[in-house]
């Protein structure tokens, strides 16, 4: 599943998202879901990632909160155009929920900014139609 944010920022962020079978333990409740996140600068600035926002719900309602400094240990900087991809992952305690949240950035004037991340679907392949 792929989905994509941009709701007027200079920064546009684009969600791919995995089941993790392998790591999964269905039996124990435990579904592993990695996704792929692509960050673009769509500004005339560069904008430095300096901290992130997730709210991760289960499809019983149970709420996560995670923040934090940049993400998987980098604080990158991305230039007019440039993008920035990474993968990182998540553990739910049902086959489906959701994420969304944002990134705080700085251009390079010193100005901070939020870039929005829409409500993305983790979900096990098929069991939605």
């Amino acid at each position: 599943m792929t989905t994509s944010s941009n709701l007027g920022s200079p920064i546009k962020v684009s969600v791919e998202t995995f089941y993790v079978e392998g790591q999964s333990q269905p039996e124990l409740d435990k579904y592993v879901f990695a996704y792929s996140v692509t960050i673009k600068n769509h500004s005339l600035c560069s904008a430095k990632l300096i901290s992130r926002y997730w709210l991760i719900t289960d499809a019983n309602g149970k709420e996560i909160e995670v923040q934090g400094d940049g993400v998987v240990g980098e604080k990158p900087t991305i230039g007019p155009g440039e993008s920035y991809k990474y993968t990182s992952g998540a553990v739910l305690d049902t086959p489906v929920g959701t994420m969304q949240g944002y990134y705080t950035l700085k251009n390079e004037f010193g100005t901070e900014f939020d870039a929005p991340i829409n409500v993305f679907r983790l979900s096990l392949p098929n069991i939605l139609h």
